[in-house]
């Protein structure tokens, strides 16, 4: 009799051959099709579409306003989230393992908390340009200029930037969640605490 059980058998590794490696749970053929489908075109979209808004903007001198420059830095970040981190983020998801090395793991996931939170940090500015227009349409040109706007943008990158390198790159959030680190910890993963 063999000491396998049938439920061992079945459990499949992201690689084989090494010790420690995180637990695959693949999909289907026809299911992992319709997933890189449908991811694959998000990512496409979110490229082009931000590419297509940027060139806009920056291209048409009627467009140029302190508003628009602030939705020209938000679709670079969300350019930027399409380009360096979907692709990753959708072989992840979809085959349940990281195959880009430990090194990229720790990159990307600076890379992801980067671009996103600097895409909310404009979205937060925008709101506010939107709301002084609205309540003080006459005041506002003089309130919210270009180099305002310059201003937000710039804080909008730096803050985003400075905070996810610095926790992220240097492992200051796994201070202190150490069993939890380890217990996430497998090669062909990339769990962040």
């Amino acid at each position: 009799m063999s000491s396998v059980s049938p439920s061992a058998a079945a459990v499949q590794l992201c690689y084989e051959h090494l010790n420690g490696s995180c637990v695959k749970n693949p999909y289907s053929p026809a299911p992992r099709l319709v997933l890189y489908t449908v991811f694959s075109f998000g990512a496409v979209l979110a490229v082009f579409g931000n590419l297509l808004v940027m060139i806009s903007i920056l291209h048409f001198k009627q467009l140029h306003s302190p508003t628009n420059f602030l939705i020209a830095s938000l679709a670079c970040a969300d350019f930027l989230v399409g380009v360096t981190v979907m692709p990753f983020s959708t072989v992840r998801s979809v085959e349940s393992c990281w195959y880009f090395g430990q090194r990229y793991c720790q990159l990307h996931s600076c890379f992801e908390g980067s671009f996103c939170y600097a895409s909310i940090y404009h979205l937060c500015f925008i709101s506010l340009d939107r709301y002084i227009a609205v309540t003080d349409p006459l005041v506002y040109p003089t309130r919210f200029t270009v180099s305002v706007s310059g201003l937000c943008i710039a804080s909008s990158w730096l803050f985003s930037i400075i905070f996810s390198f610095s926790l992220l790159g240097t492992g200051a959030n796994a201070a202190g969640l150490e069993d939890l680190v380890s217990a996430l910890t497998c090669v062909g993963g990339c769990q962040i605490a």
